[in-house]
């Protein structure tokens, strides 16, 4: 498989035209699996619905139903206690768990600066404000499967703290061999300073988090990333608790023009394009850059181990590609229209075009400011809208961890020049109670 070019955006509207995740056909090895597991071939959707509802139902033991069936583990405590972080801290490979600290250092610095600020403001009517306080208790989702992501979690709890969150949980899947999550995490829960962490995947944690069972705590909010199944969870449980997001495959966008290095390029392309179903893409006015990277990106495929280099190379075939377009301002134009969760601009001068971005998740600026930088250490954290939705939402920040509470507190002199419209309005919308609340009030003075 190699990386195709396509000669117009026109062309290649078909990867840059995305298909809502729960509009995809399901894969046949999907549905065989759910029937070996559950009987009967059942899609992802409806497994989700049916493990949401069984856990909100009979809590505990449908979790340790759901555990043993998907997850082949057994435990009669789901909760891992804190002393068990603190070891798989110590026993990580001091230059890995440097790197961790390394990391939650760069991320707390980074999101100290995002305080949003209570207000009063008092005058002779009254006073107005805001109170800015931080949601009671969060919990999030660190993936754990074939490829824990430490990072991940690490990119959720430490805004979380920073917001000033009193209680932060964390579930993440059991290992089949220790019915814990992996060691790895389990390190970064230790890094993070969350206050507790359950050996629970999957659907089943979200809907635990969501709804509380004996053992695990309901939740203000979710957030974290996760595969299909936990993003049909967090869908189904929005509502009842609030989300960050429901993301989706992953996915990079480059610009970049004929001083890049197509080495760098290709790199940066393939970095993406290692996740499952991730996108990559290319957009350039130089043929011969498009020429050069389609070459280093076969290049460099050769070199990496063989189930990255197969993952790799079917999202660059399937959903990546270089698209030749006119000049760098169609490119700007089109990276709007996608809005991408990363936008990487590897051109001669990336400063010229900050200000003509309006939708991306993360703006990464020349060939030494690289998205895998963004991944671990650069400091925002790395849980950003996909799936085009960076034209209204943003990353994971402090905000998503506090909420506003507005205050009103108005006397006589704002009831005598408002009151009226305040009536008048209601009296427009039906409202006859509304009106007449005000209107015994403004009789009364």
């Amino acid at each position: 498989m190699s990386l195709p070019i396509f000669e117009s955006a026109a062309a290649a509207e078909a990867i840059l035209r995305r298909v809502p995740f729960d509009e995809v056909e399901v894969p046949e090895y999907v549905l065989e699996r759910n029937r070996q597991l559950f009987g009967e071939p059942l899609t992802p959707a409806q497994v989700v619905e049916r493990i949401v509802r069984d856990v909100r139902k009979r809590g505990d033991a449908a979790l340790r139903q759901w555990n043993e069936l998907i997850d082949k583990t057994s435990t009669s405590s789901f909760e891992v206690p804190r002393e068990r972080w603190a070891e798989a801290a110590r026993s990580l490979d001091p230059s890995l768990l440097a790197a961790l600290e390394t990391a939650a250092g760069e991320i707390r610095r980074f999101h100290e600066r995002q305080a949003r600020n209570s207000w009063i403001d008092s005058g002779p009517e009254g006073t107005l404000g805001q109170l800015v306080v931080p949601l009671q208790r969060v919990g999030l989702y660190a993936p754990g499967g074939a490829a824990p992501l430490p990072s991940s979690l690490l990119m959720a709890a430490i805004p979380a703290r920073v917001a000033g969150v009193e209680e932060i949980i964390v579930c993440s899947p059991p290992q089949r061999d220790t019915g814990l999550p992996a060691e790895v995490v389990l390190a970064a829960a230790y890094v993070a300073g969350v206050d507790r962490v359950f050996a629970l995947g999957g659907a089943q944690a979200i809907a635990a988090m969501a709804f509380g069972t004996e053992s695990v705590p309901q939740v203000n909010k979710i957030a974290g990333p996760g595969n299909l199944y936990v993003v049909l969870a967090k869908r189904a449980v929005f509502g009842v608790v609030g989300i960050e997001s429901l993301p989706g495959p992953t996915e990079t966008l480059v610009i970049a023009d004929e001083t890049a290095n197509p080495r760098y390029v290709a790199a940066d392309l393939l970095a993406q394009a290692e996740h499952v179903l991730a996108s990559a893409i290319l957009l350039t006015p130089s043929r011969r850059l498009a020429e050069a990277v389609k070459a280093e990106v076969t290049r460099q495929l050769a070199l990496l181990p063989e189930e990255n280099s197969r993952a790799a190379a079917e999202a660059v075939a399937q959903r990546g590609g270089v698209v030749l377009v006119a000049d760098l301002s169609e490119a700007i134009e089109l990276s709007n229209r996608y809005a991408p969760e990363h936008l990487c601009l590897l051109v001669s001068d990336p400063w010229q075009y900050v200000g003509k971005i309006r939708n991306a998740g993360g703006i990464f600026l020349g060939e030494q400011s690289f998205e895998v930088l963004g991944d671990y250490v650069a400091g925002p954290s790395h849980i950003m809208p996909t799936e085009g939705t960076a034209r209204y939402s943003s990353p994971v920040n402090v905000d998503d961890f506090r909420k506003v509470i507005s205050l009103v507190g108005l006397n006589e002199q704002a009831l005598q020049r408002l009151g009226p419209s305040a009536v008048r309005l209601a009296e427009a919308e039906g409202l006859w109670a509304h009106a007449a609340a005000v209107k015994m009030r403004l009789e009364d003075q």
